[in-house]
């Protein structure tokens, strides 16, 4: 089965009730696209997780950076990838065996062979080739406009 991303209103739903969110292949380079977003989502209230192996145990944005999921204490309410489709799989292997809710591969990240790993698992909650960071403005300038 072809991988399609849930309603518009299912995503405003899962960014309005997360509250972490571990990003996965975060960079500490201040000019990369995963770093920025991270620092957004930051501003935006969230906490974030970093999760790099190369770089476990330092921090980033002043949070301690993990080398795996499986090692982050706590609840976890999206799973942000930022690596490249290739390794989607193997972070979707990863996922499932925690109990994070959501996994979210950013825009122009797409996987089939994960996404047939999450649905295997019966991990519905999943997002692909989206930007969460474009997301959460769509999300706020709608609610600025209804209020």
């Amino acid at each position: 089965m072809t991988f399609t991303n849930p309603s518009q209103e299912r995503i405003f739903d899962i960014l309005r009730t997360a509250k972490r969110i571990a990003v996965v292949g975060l960079s500490n380079k201040p000019d990369r696209t995963s770093y920025r977003v991270a620092a957004n989502l930051q501003d935006y209230g969230y906490e974030i997780i970093p999760v790099n192996p190369v770089l476990a145990g330092q921090e980033i944005l002043g949070e301690t950076v993990y080398a795996q999921l499986a090692d982050i204490p706590g609840e976890i309410d999206i799973v942000d990838v930022f690596r490249r489709s290739e390794f989607l799989a193997e972070v979707a292997e990863e996922f499932v065996k925690t109990e994070a809710k959501v996994f979210w591969a950013q825009l122009g990240l797409e996987s089939q062979a994960a996404a047939d790993i999450l649905t295997a698992a019966q991990r519905e909650n999943t997002i692909m080739n989206r930007c969460i960071d474009i997301e959460l403005r769509l999300l706020h300038e709608g609610t600025q406009k209804e209020g």
